[in-house]
């Protein structure tokens, strides 16, 4: 057994995984311990696990072996020394090891970090999948692995403040990849670099806008107006900038707290849709199904039946 093994099966905060709950279908119920909201656990177990998806953010780290994933369409292989960053709610389905190996698997709960100012600046940098090498973010790669390994030891060899610790590491890992975003020297890359940090500026102040506003009928109209730009060069910027168009994002963010909501009982269905910025209950309906798979009130039902588990 390697020596850094041994060291996490007598470490006693070491996490080994456990039993995967789903509810219907293929949304996974994280068992976050102890009303943590941080869970790391390395795993070599040669089983893979299904199409799914979870409100958490998850990041792989292979240590012996490749791991293969599948997020939506797209295949990524992840070898030792490289790192994958599933996005919440993303579905993704690891597939079974063809030889032996192991990886340490994070997973985050989002929804204090969500409520914490600038949050929506970072948005474009990790609202898509990010397979991080060496030579696709060379400029931070080595700083996010090693605050990686630093969140690992933190929580298998912490102190009482561990999940701290791990939360502060994670907030730094997250800024990390934003900055990187912001820095990009494709982005906007007609624009002079003052310029562009003028763009950048102008756009977190938008997305953060957004996150305020989202309940209102905000048209693509008033966003321009709102960043001095005529709608079209607006539209072809809002895109290079968030990998998204402008209707797109603003319906995902609206998702975002519907989701939210459907965790409150006392809130309906039709409040929920009125609450969120959606026209009608049908329109909320009908999106919410095109985004997560299932209408609201499956959605809601799901998680009724975890509480009572």
């Amino acid at each position: 057994m390697p020596k850094y093994e041994r060291e996490l099966l007598y470490s006693t905060n070491s996490d080994f995984g456990g039993e995967i709950k789903y509810t219907d279908g293929d949304h996974e119920l994280v068992d976050f311990h102890n009303s943590s909201s941080v869970r790391i656990w390395y795993n070599r177990e040669k089983v893979g696990f299904k199409m799914h998806w979870h409100e958490a953010m998850e990041i792989l780290m292979p240590v012996e072996g490749p791991y293969d994933v599948k997020i939506r369409d797209e295949h990524y292989r992840v070898e030792p020394g490289e790192i994958l960053i599933i996005p919440s709610s993303c579905m993704h389905e690891c597939m079974q090891p063809c030889a032996e190996g192991s990886r340490f698997i994070f997973l985050f709960d989002m929804s204090f970090i969500k409520g914490m100012k600038g949050f929506e600046g970072l948005q474009p940098a990790i609202i898509a999948p990010i397979h991080a090498t060496k030579s696709s973010y060379p400029r931070i790669f080595d700083e996010a692995y090693s605050l990686l390994v630093q969140m690992r030891n933190a929580y298998f060899y912490g102190s009482s403040y561990s999940e701290l610790s791990v939360y502060a590491l994670f907030i730094n890992f997250l800024v990390l990849f934003g900055e990187n975003h912001d820095t990009d020297e494709k982005l906007f890359s007609n624009a002079k670099p003052k310029k562009q940090q003028q763009y950048v500026k102008e756009f977190n102040q938008l997305l953060e806008y957004i996150n305020e506003n989202y309940m209102q009928q905000i048209t693509l109209e008033d966003a321009a107006v709102n960043i001095g730009f005529s709608k079209y060069y607006f539209s072809r910027l809002f895109k290079q900038y968030t990998d998204y168009t402008f209707c797109d994002y603003l319906t995902l963010r609206r998702i975002r707290a519907a989701k939210e909501l459907l965790n409150n009982p006392e809130y309906s269905i039709m409040d929920i849709a009125m609450n969120t910025g959606f026209a009608s209950i049908s329109t909320f309906n009908r999106v919410f199904k095109d985004t997560e798979g299932c209408t609201p009130s499956s959605f809601r039902a799901k998680r009724s039946a975890h509480e009572m588990d």
